[in-house]
């Protein structure tokens, strides 16, 4: 039966891998075809626009949207690193939609019920049948009426389609090893543990449980504050592959006009979406990932209801504290505040190159220093920030990536609302109250304990400790793990050491071979003449060893 199941696994891994390299491949011809002239006639309309053949970045989206929604979510995700791809496709990938054709209305009610465990009009006193209000890649939305009467939003999964994805991953992941492999560069960005991380977040999304999980924690982050509205979940209907949540009502905040139409205040929304965002990040650790407009709906009393918590980005005490140390940075111009925040970040409490990435971010600040702090544009700053870490190949947590995006996202919501709102003002409070925090006799009172602790655990194992490591060098079962990070340093180093080696050898052997032929050789001066001429060789290389140790 095992086997059965691992031939069924690896003729659909082929025939999806048939199909993947059938796509990309007709890419490749279209690349080819757009380079020379008289080919670009043949080339398909869609790859066309108003007869212009589309550029590389373009063709790519195209292709990525054909290929599902693994390779469109893969994309979306890329299109937040620019550690991997170039601004000009990292541009295009943001055009990714993930909209794909509902299934059929009547198999949709079959998954559900099957689900639920029983009939629908046992939960539900109405349902749209046969309209979806949503439909995406990995599922589809149905508006409904509980059987006590309020309304709700049923998330239904596709069928198969977590099959497809891990499928999917698995090539992706073949593809990435393949990659490093041609390209050791490459290890420098980790494609691979990129690859690895998007597939768990995918799995994770994927799985309904998760997100209801995510709307109960925010629902209790804001439940004490008036001007955020959080869905309630209603996790006795909910599983793997159906949620149930509450149906959300309001505007979405694409227009002013709209707004003030409705006797909304767009200033004050703006405010309130930016105080929201803010909140889960400094207070709470834990955000939205992907706060744009359509997850947005404005209530009345200028209230924002937040929808669509599959993706959300979890941030360390020392992410927050970078972020706060940066804004502290940011608003007084000093690089050396900025400079530790970003090694911190890194994890590098030391560096060699510090002083030289000092100066680049002080020639940043420097650019942007007509600005007033308030003026500044926070989220491009801390962006061009990390670029210049990524100059380093200094690595940056992932859920930093998510953050950049979230704070761009509503950096640009708030200004559409509201031209004068500024993200750099709002945000130094936050920053400020979370380094007092840090700073507060109970912190620090709090750190005192634990490094107390550690000391009196150090003070109490170490004898143990001290007689393992004895036993095992006494029994010979000492064993010692060298990592080994850097390849090329390690090669020139054996090479090196061989060198040493090599030369010693035969400065040895001509000095003892000298000292023979002057005892016992026909011959004496020979002898005499190699003895000077090894003594010479020896001096040099000592100089050579000593001075540069290398050769």
């Amino acid at each position: 039966m095992f086997k059965i199941f691992r031939i069924r696994i690896y003729y659909l891994r082929l025939f999806r891998g048939i199909y993947i390299l059938y796509t990309l491949l007709g890419f490749f011809i279209v690349n080819w075809m757009s380079g020379h002239r008289y080919m670009r006639y043949f080339i398909s309309r869609k790859y066309k626009h108003n007869g212009t053949v589309r550029s590389m970045p373009e063709r790519l989206r195209i292709i990525i949207e054909k290929l599902g929604p693994t390779f469109v979510k893969f994309g979306q995700i890329l299109a937040d690193r620019p550690d991997i791809v170039s601004e000009k496709l990292r541009n295009e990938l943001k055009k990714l939609q993930s909209m794909a054709e509902p299934i059929d209305h009547g198999f949709a009610m079959q998954l559900i019920e099957e689900e639920l465990g029983g009939p629908i009009e046992k939960y539900f006193s109405d349902i749209d049948r046969n309209q979806c209000i949503g439909s995406a890649s990995i599922g589809q939305v149905y508006k409904a009426k509980l059987i006590t009467g309020e309304d709700v939003v049923l998330k239904i999964q596709r069928p198969d389609i977590e099959n497809k994805i891990e499928l999917d991953l698995q090539l992706l992941k073949y593809l990435a090893k393949q990659l490093v492999k041609e390209y050791p560069g490459l290890t420098a960005v980790d494609i691979v543990g990129f690859v690895e991380e998007f597939g768990e977040t995918l799995l994770m999304e994927m799985n309904y449980v998760n997100e209801a999980a995510n709307i109960v924690r925010f629902g209790e982050m804001f439940k004490d504050v008036p001007y955020c509205k959080i869905p309630k979940v209603y996790l006795e209907l909910s599983t793997a592959r159906l949620l149930v949540m509450e149906y959300i009502t309001g505007i979405t905040p694409d227009n002013v006009e709209v707004l003030k139409e409705a006797g909304l205040d767009p200033k004050q929304v703006a405010e309130n979406g930016t105080h929201i965002l803010l909140r889960m990040i400094f207070k709470h650790g834990f955000f939205h990932a992907d706060p744009h407009p359509g997850n947005l709906m404005i209530q009345p009393g200028n209230r924002i209801a937040l929808i669509d918590f599959g993706m959300a980005g979890s941030l360390k005490p020392a992410h927050m504290q970078f972020l706060a140390g940066f804004t502290l940075g940011l608003s007084t111009g000093n690089a050396r505040i900025i400079t530790d925040s970003l090694l911190t970040l890194c994890g590098k409490k030391f560096f060699g190159d510090r002083d030289d990435l000092e100066f680049y971010v002080k020639d940043m600040l420097e650019r942007h220093g007509s600005f007033n702090y308030e003026k500044m544009n926070f989220s491009l700053i801390l962006n061009e920030s990390i670029k210049i870490i990524l100059k380093y190949q200094l690595r940056i947590p992932a859920s930093i990536y998510l953050l950049l995006k979230a704070l761009a996202t509503i950096e640009k919501f708030g200004s559409r609302l509201d031209p004068n709102i500024s993200l750099p003002a709002i945000i130094k409070p936050y920053a400020s109250d979370l380094i007092m925090k840090r700073y507060s006799p109970v912190s620090i009172a709090h750190e005192l304990f634990d490094t107390i602790r550690d000391y009196t655990s150090l003070i109490r194992d170490f004898p143990s400790q001290v007689n393992e490591i004895l036993y095992k060098m006494k029994h010979g079962k000492l064993i010692h793990e060298i990592h080994l990070g850097d390849q090329e340093l390690w090669g020139k180093t054996v090479k090196n050491i061989g060198g040493i080696i090599a030369m010693s050898l035969l400065v040895g052997f001509m000095l003892a071979g000298s000292v023979l032929m002057s005892a016992y050789g026909k011959h004496p001066w020979m002898g005499e003449v190699l003895f000077g001429i090894s003594s010479i060789f020896a001096l040099w290389f000592l100089f050579r060893l000593f001075s540069k140790t290398r050769f």
